[in-house]
């Protein structure tokens, strides 16, 4: 081992990390991108940016690829992205792409999502045959790589393309659904480079044939990359007519839009003009807006969580700073917000569990940090502790659910009466369990 690979650079990585030295404008202009404005009011929309979807029907017209295509069993509903081109969110038959980090830190996100499906009598299929994107290792370590990614994007989507046929259905029937922001964003540049590059298509289609992950010799590619968020974007209006049982309009709400949402391959991101004049992106705001919440706008919207994935693991003081004094405290102090809804896995994760550190500086703010989803599950009745999970999170939920008109302990002595049947046996599930593995074992299952 070379002497220098045992050196510590910046912030222990090793001795390749040193200081850049740069100076305070350099600094400025390196980081500019966690307040970049992206909307209609700041990007140039007189220029036609290239419309990647364009390059993938020509692929797969010349046998290149297979796409895999919404039909109108999904039941889609059009929307509008930042540069006024459509896209096509479905509804139903959703094959449920799940974050590891919602799994592992806020399961109440992705069983509030599968609770309204259940309510609405959605056909979805939530299998256990998917694995995580990887771009957290990619945007975290920097070891990842292009290959690397687009042969994961693609064994996924691959799952999600032939994963009806188990069940008797063709091959398409269910369609990818993607719960993290992180997830969704690195899909999308990723296709992105598989439609413009035959060689990187050429590399990944060697690994794809190793893994049996070739449809006729093909890749499958995805007609869209569609998140949730969108998903409830589009069954907003359902959700507050039909489902919505508690009065919001003296809930303030401020919302974090994600930066792997909107200002990573900004064209795809869905805005509407009902929503915010159009300027900024719809997602979470529209549902908010929806259940007739008070959506109240706060000078740092734009800006970053503070996650970073690299320094929210080497330099962890600087994301609960920038968390603390960019978003908690103003949400605080201007907004005056009973809660904050995000539209992302890292981003709810570090503005939830980081608010503490805050004490030590004598900035003590707290704010309730849950996904939209969850703020919408609350509103139509779903159980606090049951189903939205408010017991994971490190943020003080227990003012917001009073002022709902819901009773905190009351909520909390069921669920406590609820585990106690749990441990005798008696297991609900939100999803059939033989069709999540595809095991025929007796289990109960439940709404």
């Amino acid at each position: 081992m070379s002497e220098n690979t045992t050196q510590q650079g910046v912030a222990g990585h090793g001795a390749f990390f040193q200081d850049t030295n740069l100076k305070a404008e350099e600094a400025e202009a390196a980081t500019a991108w966690v307040r970049s404005h992206v909307d209609r009011r700041t990007v140039d929309l007189g220029e036609r940016m290239d419309d990647i979807r364009e390059h993938m029907w020509e692929l797969e017209k010349e046998g290149e690829i297979i796409v895999h295509r919404i039909t109108d069993d999904h039941k889609p509903i059009e929307v509008e992205t930042l540069f006024g081109w459509k896209k096509r969110i479905p509804t139903n038959q959703l094959w449920h792409h799940k974050s590891c980090g919602q799994c592992g830190n806020i399961p109440g996100y992705p069983t509030s999502l599968m609770w309204f499906m259940n309510k609405f009598g959605i056909d979805y299929l939530d299998e256990t045959d998917q694995t995580s994107c990887t771009a957290w290792n990619y945007h975290g370590s920097g070891i990842g790589n292009v290959e690397s990614l687009a042969a994961v994007f693609l064994r996924n989507f691959h799952q999600a393309y032939v994963s009806g046929k188990q069940h008797g259905f063709e091959n398409g029937h269910f369609y990818p659904l993607v719960h993290c922001g992180t997830s969704f964003g690195n899909y999308k540049e990723i296709r992105k480079y598989l439609i413009e590059s035959a060689e990187l298509r050429e590399k990944v289609k060697k690994i794809l044939g190793k893994l049996g992950r070739l449809v006729d010799g093909k890749i499958v590619i995805p007609e869209e990359v569609v998140h949730y968020s969108e998903w409830l974007h589009v069954m907003r209006n359902r959700i507050a007519s039909e489902l919505q049982t508690i009065d919001m309009s003296n809930i303030r709400v401020t919302v974090h839009a994600a930066c792997h949402y909107y200002k990573m391959v900004h064209e795809d991101a869905v805005y509407d003009n009902t929503v915010l004049g159009g300027n900024r992106t719809a997602v979470g705001t529209s549902v908010a807006q929806a259940l007739g919440a008070q959506v109240i706008d706060y000078s740092t919207w734009y800006d970053c969580c503070g996650f970073g994935f690299r320094h929210i693991i080497s330099e962890r003081e600087f994301t609960r700073s920038f968390t603390m004094n960019r978003k908690i405290k103003v949400a605080r102090e201007e907004a005056k917000a009973d809660v904050m809804i995000g539209i992302d896995t890292g981003c709810i994760t570090t503005m939830d569990k980081n608010q503490w550190i805050g004490k030590a500086h004598d900035m003590n703010y707290s704010v309730p940090i849950i996904a939209d989803v969850q703020l919408a599950a609350l509103a139509c009745g779903a159980d606090p502790f049951k189903i939205v999970q408010l017991q994971w999170h490190a943020s003080p939920c227990e003012d917001l659910v009073e002022k709902m008109g819901i009773s905190w302990d009351k909520a909390k002595a069921d669920f406590q009466e609820y585990l106690k049947q749990v441990e005798a046996g008696n297991v609900e599930y939100l999803y059939n369990p033989e069709l999540a593995t595809n095991q025929h074992i007796n289990m109960k299952t439940g709404a």
